[in-house]
């Protein structure tokens, strides 16, 4: 008989130890000062149309594209962190004059992230929503320049390179003690990404990607 408590006694503390485990190695994840993360992304994006104007009786746009990239984050606090981010899409310009040409672009920005739910969990395990906010400098490569017409003036449609913004909101789901899967929507601005007749863009990203904290 007293064999059989002392067994359940044992048995009994496992699970509590096995328990107590589990609970710090999930508050490893919470994010903390000097917290860092690195993530690869990959998604998709949403473009828009590359001239204020018509060209030889069509409008240049960019085409929606997959994108894909990586992050690195750094916390200065549970709640904000700076993100360093470069992306490429290999995208199209599409109805572009002489016809659909490639178009890759490449983004690197820097954003400033808040987390809003910090300490939040979702069947036992992080749940981190966040927003982010930032400025970049956008690189386009377009396969060939293109001469047309603007109106009655001739143009050359050519890759060029601008300024970028971007604002998002997105959510972390931390799977074990570091790793973490992060589903990320971002508007984008773009300067411009064509030379003559080039407009600003508003795009969009959606993004899921799979991340190491440490």
């Amino acid at each position: 008989m007293e064999g059989a408590h002392m067994s359940r006694r044992i048995g009994l503390l496992g699970v509590v130890a096995m328990f107590v485990a589990a609970r710090s190695e999930l508050a490893r994840a919470q994010v903390s000062s000097g917290s860092q993360d690195v993530q690869i992304y990959a998604g998709e994006l949403f473009g828009d149309r590359l001239t204020d104007t018509p060209l030889s009786g069509r409008t240049p746009r960019l085409d929606d594209s997959v994108t894909f990239g990586g992050r690195y984050t750094y916390y200065f606090t549970n709640l904000w962190g700076v993100q360093l981010s470069a992306g490429y899409s290999p995208s199209r310009a599409g109805h572009a004059p002489g016809g659909t040409d490639d178009l890759g672009l490449t983004t690197v920005d820097l954003d400033v992230l808040l987390n809003f739910t910090p300490g939040y969990r979702v069947a036992g395990h992080p749940f981190i929503g966040y927003t982010v906010l930032g400025v970049g400098y956008a690189w386009a490569n377009l396969d060939h320049s293109a001469l047309a017409i603007a109106g009655t003036t001739p143009v050359t449609l050519a890759d060029t390179n601008g300024c970028t913004a971007n604002i998002g909101l997105g959510a972390k789901y931390y799977l074990r003690d570091n790793v973490f899967i992060d589903f990320d929507t971002r508007y984008r601005y773009l300067s411009k990404l064509v030379s003559d007749h080039g407009q600003e863009l508003n795009t969009a990203e959606t993004t899921l990607s799979i991340g190491y904290q440490f």
